[in-house]
């Protein structure tokens, strides 16, 4: 018991220490993990389960992210807002196919989506030493439906 504790201790005070920004790349890092220990273990006896709880997972962290980027007074600029919402409702839709029709091959979106997405949070602007990763083109507006225009 001490030790499930002290690891809650330990997760508190490193969030504590984490800017937002950290905390959301952290979570989308940590909800690819979870997608890709699915794909990579696609013929373990309790796939469902944890696939189920990890397309749960991320479809939580993304709901959070749509939450916070409709709000008016978010800092970043409104078309990156909106190209990060479209994105959310391709992942929500592609969330949906996977739990309609399980295959792993459509799990790599996903996981690179939130990577990339969690790369682009960690980098910092004043630092270009090292690339931050892959750039993903958007899904073609045709896979996208969206009402974010008026």
């Amino acid at each position: 018991m001490y030790a499930t504790q002290l690891e809650e201790y330990k997760t508190t005070q490193k969030l504590k220490d984490m800017s937002g920004r950290e905390i959301e790349a952290s979570a989308l890092m940590q909800a690819a993990f979870k997608i890709r220990d699915c794909q990579n273990n696609w013929n373990a006896p309790d796939r469902d389960a944890r696939l189920n709880e990890a397309l749960r997972n991320n479809q939580q962290i993304w709901s959070i992210l749509q939450g916070e980027l409709v709000q008016e007074d978010h800092p970043l600029p409104k078309q990156v807002r909106e190209d990060i919402l479209r994105l959310s409702i391709f992942i929500d839709k592609r969330t949906f196919e996977v739990m309609a029709r399980s295959v792993p091959e459509k799990l790599t979106i996903l996981i690179e989506i939130n990577l990339n997405l969690a790369a682009g949070l960690n980098h910092k602007p004043a630092s270009h030493s090292q690339p931050v990763g892959q750039v993903l083109q958007m899904p073609k507006k045709e896979h996208v439906a969206t009402s974010f225009r008026a």
